[in-house]
């Protein structure tokens, strides 16, 4: 183990790859972090929703339009493990295969180069990259789509760590191509076909491709990018987030887990179940809490509630229906709740976008997924 993940990784210091090597064997209990080399899929996730508020809260139409090419760039390296040069050098109408969710990278800018590696993306985001680019505005762009200086990339991924609470170097590119290495180590993805997506290639592991055809290695690609789109799509309120604190009782357990943008959410579950999934502190989990679960206060003093878990956030969104009405609350640039209430509570509460709020919900309401 220890050798093929410094093969696949050649070139990074000795501390990251020790962090890396600890980290696929599953002994890394505490955040990622405290290491300041990588970020984990919490953080990630918390960067990615930090890109997308970003970039759609711009009322002038010429800067929504930078925005968006730079949240293309991060998606492209988040999900892809691209470098930042690869995804500069797209030809969006040549690179990527929205029939089979597949996007072609070169080191150079050089089409009639064959070396190039042919990494998956799961349909939802193909389909969302193909949604932008079918844009007027970004077809037209000057000099291209991903066309943009790397220098001012660089500087906006800085800025969107910042704004969600990670130190600014680690928004850098590269530091995001690593991360999502370790992400799909930790995700169990074998390693020759990490290697692959990253597009290393070292005599060392020549011999690993002769179990692996091309086929074979499409195969297992797509169960993971469809794996990890299911996970992060299948609940209105689901989120990461990892484990802090493990209180065990006689029958149940409170399970204290610090989601994206620092949030603390408390969880009740059997002792039988925390047996079961396995549940440890610096357990990566899926959080989720039904929209009817969540509750919606008013007023500047925090409410007096039996809840656990009690956000201050601002209304984003209101859909009303004549029986129930949905609505959308930010509590951070990460994070959003949506709770359904009737129309006539809506009334009663008197309340409307941009207003104000305490969101809530019962510990018991908590249903906690892990892979």
């Amino acid at each position: 183990m220890t050798f093929r993940i410094r093969s696949i990784f050649a070139g990074l210091n000795q501390n990251t790859l020790i962090f890396m090597i600890k980290t696929a064997n599953h002994e890394q209990t505490s955040p990622v972090t405290d290491t300041g080399r990588c970020l984990d899929t919490v953080q990630l996730e918390g960067l990615e929703q930090s890109f997308r508020s970003w970039a759609e809260e711009s009322k002038r139409p010429d800067t929504r339009l930078s925005r968006r090419r730079i949240l293309l760039i991060f998606l492209l390296i988040r999900y892809t493990g691209a470098r930042l040069n690869e995804v500069l050098n797209l030809d969006p109408s040549i690179d990527i295969d929205y029939k089979n969710h597949i996007v072609h990278l070169r080191k150079g800018g050089d089409k009639s180069d064959q070396r190039h590696r042919a990494v998956e993306i799961s349909e939802a985001l193909s389909s969302e990259i193909k949604k932008c680019l079918d844009d007027h505005q970004i077809k037209n762009a000057l000099g291209g789509v991903f066309r943009v200086d790397p220098g001012h990339v660089r500087r906006k991924f800085y800025e969107r760590a910042e704004a969600s609470g990670i130190p600014r170097e680690l928004g850098a590119p590269d530091v995001i191509r690593r991360s999502r290495a370790v992400e799909l180590i930790q995700g169990k993805m074998p390693l020759p076909v990490v290697q692959k997506i990253l597009g290393h290639s070292t005599p060392n592991l020549a011999a690993s491709y002769f179990e692996f055809s091309d086929e074979e290695i499409r195969n297992v690609v797509r169960y993971f990018v469809d794996r990890e789109s299911q996970r992060k799509t299948s609940a209105r309120n689901a989120f990461f987030a990892k484990i802090n604190r493990i209180q065990k009782g006689d029958i149940q357990a409170i399970i204290e887990m610090i989601a994206i943008g620092g949030h603390r959410v408390s969880a009740v579950i059997t002792n039988h179940s925390l047996a079961r999934l396995g549940l440890r502190r610096g357990t990566l989990v899926m959080a989720e809490v039904k929209a009817p679960w969540v509750m919606i206060y008013r007023g500047d003093e925090k409410p007096h509630s039996t809840a656990e878990n009690i956000f201050r956030g601002n209304i984003r969104r209101i859909t009303r229906g004549k029986i129930t009405t949905e609505v959308v609350v930010r509590i951070s640039d990460s994070m959003d709740l949506c709770s359904i209430i009737t129309e006539e509570s809506r009334k009663l509460l008197g309340i409307h976008e941009n207003d104000t709020v305490w969101i809530a919900f019962n510990a018991f309401a908590v249903v906690i997924h892990v892979d």
